[in-house]
């Protein structure tokens, strides 16, 4: 009693398992709870996405409603324990769904192929039957030949007065299915891995600052991930399209030192990052740090001369080289423009979209003049002596985002990729073909005749299969009754 009471509930756990239903419930289940990830922004910061959930609750319950939220895990969702477990789920039951059906498979592969009776062969739901004029012999060798040349591995049996041929090919391509399961898996691994032992998280650097930690949001906190190194950033730079205010390309160079010295450096971009470690670094964003002081990096040429580069700070001044006229930096705006209602210079954004340096010259028996000389418009910097003055950068008020990812399952992820393109391509462009090809004399067709009986099966795409038989048959009939005709002629000629 025992015995059967615990093969039942073995039983019960291995149908719950393999049913399908679990499946299709699942699969519900999983874009419907996506839809939670995809509207609530995942590790936001708390304002963000309370500011979300007013426009759906209003402003008295979305504190309430995200206070839920966090203890439900949706600010981390595909990170959160239930999420893992759905798709720990999810693998279970495809395993033991492929385990339940790929022994009946395994035997289709296995069974091997043996001739079969005319009215049998009829049966089948690929058939066709024709005739042609010509000996027993020749039609066989003809459409051996023709199958031959298809890579068709062909089988032959004889009986009295006929001859039987069958072959198939694809057999194992009925595994196609259970490859792309495999892949599956190995997504679900992956993204397991990526989310057990991974981290997404972001890092604001400030040139010439570094970090031996990254920030990440968890449950609506910031917490320190350690890199184990330090990462640093030479400058940041944003270069814009001619005449507009909207950005063109985001720059960083950034610096690895490991154990005390540089192992690596690399200037990044948008779609081109910095790993090292198994860690990504992505630039994702920049800004200006507040109340920073920072370094003007001027280039001083005068007329005719050649140029010097400068490093100085707010309120130093320089001199042009062969020459006794005296700069001093007064002033700096990190977005120039000029009011369209007024003409008077104004600062209209907070951040250095248009830099520009306000310089003070002033050069004996003559009247000082101030001028404003604009980094993005080197024309700004010419002087009426001839010199130039080029405003190169405002180095070390500027900081770059960066998006810091470690995902030590997307290895997994990609090669899961890879076997699921191959199981796509098995499953819905290739077939397990069978077929049985009878040749005997046809009486009905007179003396001479022989009557070729076709019958097959394909698991897919058995108009592909319709048209590939039709295409053998019709080039061995052309190739028999060419060869026929040739024959005649030869004995015409000899009589």
């Amino acid at each position: 009693m025992e015995d059967k009471e615990r093969t039942g509930i073995s039983d019960r756990i291995w149908n719950f398992f393999a049913s399908v239903k679990l499946t299709v419930v699942i699969l519900i289940i999983l874009p419907l709870i996506s839809i939670i990830g995809t509207i609530v922004e995942q590790q936001a910061d708390q304002a963000t996405n309370i500011k979300l959930l007013t426009k759906f609750f209003g402003d008295s319950a979305a504190p309430a409603v995200y206070n839920i939220f966090v203890k439900l895990g949706f600010m981390d969702m595909y990170r959160s324990w239930w999420f893992l477990g759905i798709l720990i789920l999810f693998s279970i039951n495809l395993i033991v769904c492929s385990l339940e059906r790929i022994p009946k498979v395994l035997r289709v592969i296995n069974n091997p192929i043996k001739p079969l009776k005319e009215n049998v062969i009829k049966t089948l739901p690929v058939k066709k039957e024709l005739s042609i004029k010509a000996d027993l012999k020749k039609v066989r060798d003809e459409i051996l030949n023709r199958l031959t040349a298809s890579r068709y591995r062909v089988f032959e049996s004889t009986e009295e007065d006929s001859v039987q041929l069958y072959s198939q090919k694809g057999k194992y391509t009925r595994m196609g299915v259970y490859i792309v399961h495999l892949s599956i898996l190995l997504i679900f691994v992956g993204a397991i891995i990526g989310a057990r032992f991974g981290f997404r998280g972001f890092l604001n650097l400030g040139e010439g600052e570094y970090s031996t930690v990254a920030y990440a949001r968890k449950g609506g906190k910031i917490e320190k991930i350690p890199l184990n190194f330090v990462i640093k950033c030479n400058w940041y730079n944003t270069e814009y399209y001619y005449g507009k205010d909207t950005p063109r390309e985001f720059q960083s160079e950034l610096v690895i030192i490991d154990g005390g010295r540089e192992v690596k450096k690399k200037v990044i971009e948008v779609n081109s990052p910095l790993k090292y470690k198994g860690i990504t670094f992505y630039q994702s964003s920049y800004g200006m740090l507040e109340d920073a002081i920072g370094t003007f990096i001027l280039e001083v040429t005068p007329k005719g001369g050649q140029g010097s580069i400068l490093r100085l700070k707010l309120g130093e001044s320089f001199e042009i080289p062969g020459t006794n006229v005296k700069g001093i930096i007064v002033d700096f705006s990190p977005a120039l423009g000029r009011n369209p209602e007024t003409g008077a210079l104004t600062t209209y954004a907070e951040t250095m979209v248009n830099p520009a340096v306000a310089i003070e010259f002033d050069e004996p028996g003559k009247k000082k003049f101030k001028g404003w000389i604009l980094k993005r418009y080197s024309e700004t910097g010419v002087l009426p002596d001839g010199s130039q003055i080029n405003f190169l950068d405002y180095w070390g008020v500027e900081y770059t985002g960066l998006q810091v990812v470690k995902d030590p399952g997307v290895g997994i992820i990609y090669l899961a990729c890879i076997i699921m393109t191959l199981g796509l391509y098995v499953s819905f462009f290739m077939s397990h073909k069978k077929f049985w090809i009878r040749l005997a004399p046809d009486t009905s067709g007179g003396k001479g005749y022989v009557k070729i009986i076709f019958g097959g099966t394909a698991s897919k795409n058995r108009l592909s299969f319709e048209r590939e038989i039709d295409r053998i048959l019709s080039k061995a009939s052309r190739a028999i009754e060419g060869s026929t005709q040739r024959s005649a002629g030869a004995e015409g000629i000899k009589k």
